[in-house]
């Protein structure tokens, strides 16, 4: 599907790139001032910057607007952002209703739950309540578990993942399933990280994440892999990746100490896509 939105066209006209975030730690999140950063948003920070060389433009500024899992695919069909710079899983069934950037993390989903419970896999949950946040592909696959397993869970969506974490800290429900990286960014900046535990089953094979944009936007997505590539091939990103898991994130007082997987490290030595 051609996008009526010509990126390149409207960032060279009005010199301003919108930009998705959310409140996911260390991807995209804002501090208490209010200012927007994390490991994506650096890298859309550069890609920016490139752009407005290559565009030729005396400069580009970088609109942020909040997003969340159910409406980023809507803002960026209506426009209201270009790119989101975020944690979004590239897989095919994403890819129906957007187009993505070179990889720039690759993750696996677990489920978070009380130590006290002691639940590890998913048959552990069986027959218990278990939260997923709405428009991720976390959705289908914990459904799908269900199905194949007969777990008779109760799965229900919800807009935020803060709202499913203090959903498991409340004891209201058994489990969270996500991403396991914002998994064990959330238990380090809780009040208790020890009162909290990662299931020792992953749910899924790891899966890449990417940057997501219109569909039919192919010149804007072109450029956009171009500016990566280059800085994958540079080593750009081992400084980067450094910054924001292996450094204390600002505005948060947690290191995550979280080394480069042997995935993400081969792929940025020869990206593909």
């Amino acid at each position: 599907m051609a996008s009526e939105i010509n990126t390149l066209q409207r960032l060279s006209d009005t010199g301003t790139l919108r930009v998705g975030y959310g409140d996911t730690a260390p991807f995209s999140y804002e501090d208490k001032e209010g200012n927007v950063l994390g490991y994506s948003i650096e890298l859309c920070q550069r890609v920016a910057a490139q752009l407005q060389q290559r565009l030729d433009l005396p400069e580009i500024d970088i609109e942020y607007v909040f997003t969340t899992p159910g409406n980023r695919i809507q803002l960026l069909n209506s426009g209201e952002i270009d790119i989101e710079c975020n944690a979004s899983t590239n897989n095919a069934e994403r890819r129906r209703s957007a187009d993505f950037s070179l990889n720039h993390f690759f993750v696996s989903v677990r489920f978070v739950s009380l130590k006290e419970n002691h639940f590890f896999t998913l048959q552990d949950l069986a027959g218990r309540s278990v939260r997923v946040a709405r428009g991720t592909v976390n959705v289908g696959q914990i459904n799908q578990a269900n199905r194949e397993q007969h777990l008779n869970l109760s799965v229900v969506p919800v807009e935020s993942l803060q709202e499913a974490f203090d959903l498991v800290t409340e004891g209201r429900v058994a489990a969270f399933a996500m991403d396991d990286i914002l998994l064990s960014t959330m238990i380090a900046a809780s009040n208790d990280p020890s009162a909290y535990a990662l299931s020792e089953e992953i749910l899924t094979a790891e899966e890449p994440l990417g940057l997501l944009m219109r569909q039919g936007d192919q010149p804007f997505v072109e450029q956009v892999n171009q500016v990566l590539r280059e800085m994958y091939q540079r080593g750009d990103m081992l400084e980067l990746y450094e910054r924001w898991f292996q450094q204390p994130l600002p505005g948060k007082g947690i290191t995550l100490n979280v080394p480069m997987s042997e995935t993400l490290a081969q792929y940025f030595t020869n990206p593909q896509g």
